[in-house]
């Protein structure tokens, strides 16, 4: 299933800019911003390079604009603002920041679903009290190409087509949006969680090995082993499937092979949960992942449908990593500020 509708006339809160293709300049693919076509004066991302083969900022040079803030909703038990960050042409992130109230700088945790889910599920009450739930702070986006981020680019290029872009732009992001709120002060940026899912999951792994900051990572289903994946996977379009598996795409892909980076998680601590009824990941690249895990890592399967909902029935899907964000020996400040980047 492609998702076109998904895909197509996408909204974003302020004018869009046309995102412009450009080749690869050198053999590090340092992709420079594209030109200012929307406003010519514009000049904010026009020394903007990116690196697409590592998930680190470390040869990335992204330019944060002043961040939009909006209230989006305030109760007695929460309020949520609606913030609009940007870093390179074209790509404005709705970035959903939920905090708790009565509680002085909450621990954080960040949450990235699978494509393609966009934003809504940030925007539900039932969400809302359930991620806040214990005195939490709930910071939720969604990938590249996803969602409200998908517009201005050919139909023919979409999350798996541009793989290895998807991947590196947005485990870049979860950095640029760290940076973002230790910026605020008023979170505990010392205790930072991520629940993630499907590919957001894989991202999470990529960010993990990148940034120390992020203490705690719960992963549900991840993709990746991309040979057998794409080879494999009921994801991929059949019509698709001859290019997505072609010797030079998988090249790029696997520079950002979450297989590769599991065993590089710089989390305290770090569980992967696999449901092994879910077709969408082959049972070769599931055990693939598993065996990858970090050293002293949790690994939860669930063996049918049943023993999943049980959990969701229940409601506690955010139990586990609620517990580690709350004791996980905190990230000293030292190396919380050695790890942001200009």
């Amino acid at each position: 299933m492609r998702y076109r509708s998904l895909r197509f006339g996408t909204r974003t809160l302020v004018l869009q800019f046309v995102l412009l293709l450009v080749a690869a300049s050198s053999s590090a693919q340092f992709n420079p911003a594209s030109p200012p076509v929307a406003d010519p004066a514009d000049t904010r991302f026009r020394d903007v390079t990116e690196d697409w083969n590592s998930p680190s900022l470390s040869g990335t040079h992204l330019m944060p604009a002043q961040p939009l803030i909006a209230p989006f909703d305030d109760n007695d038990k929460y309020e949520v603002q609606l913030i609009q960050l940007q870093w390179r042409w074209g790509d404005p992130i709705d970035l959903y920041v939920t905090k708790p109230k009565g509680v002085k700088k909450p621990p954080v945790i960040l949450y990235l679903y699978g494509y393609p889910a966009d934003t809504d599920r940030f925007k539900s009450p039932m969400w809302q009290e359930a991620a806040t739930k214990g005195g939490f702070a709930a910071v939720g986006f969604v990938s590249a190409l996803t969602g409200h981020r998908y517009h201005d680019r050919p139909m023919k290029e979409w999350f798996l087509s541009e793989l290895q872009e998807c991947l590196a732009d947005s485990a870049h992001d979860i950095q640029m949006i760290l940076n973002y709120l230790e910026s605020r002060g008023d979170l505990d940026m010392t205790r930072v969680g991520m629940f993630a899912h499907g590919s957001g999951a894989s991202i999470a792994i990529l960010a993990s090995a990148a940034d120390p900051r992020i203490r705690v990572v719960d992963t549900l289903d991840p993709w990746g082993d991309w040979p057998t994946w794409m080879a494999k996977s009921p994801f991929v379009p059949e019509e698709e499937r001859a290019d997505l598996t072609k010797p030079e795409f998988l090249k790029k892909a696997a520079v950002l092979e979450p297989v590769d980076w599991l065993p590089k998680s710089q989390a305290a601590k770090f569980r992967m949960q696999d449901a092994i009824f879910d077709k969408i990941t082959p049972k070769e690249s599931k055990e693939k992942l598993r065996a990858a895990v970090p050293k002293d890592a949790s690994v939860v399967i669930y063996k049918t449908p049943a023993e999943f909902n049980e959990m969701v029935r229940n409601k506690t899907e955010l139990d586990w990593i609620k517990l580690q964000v709350r004791f996980v020996p905190p990230l000293p400040a030292t190396q919380t500020a050695a790890a942001a980047k200009p």
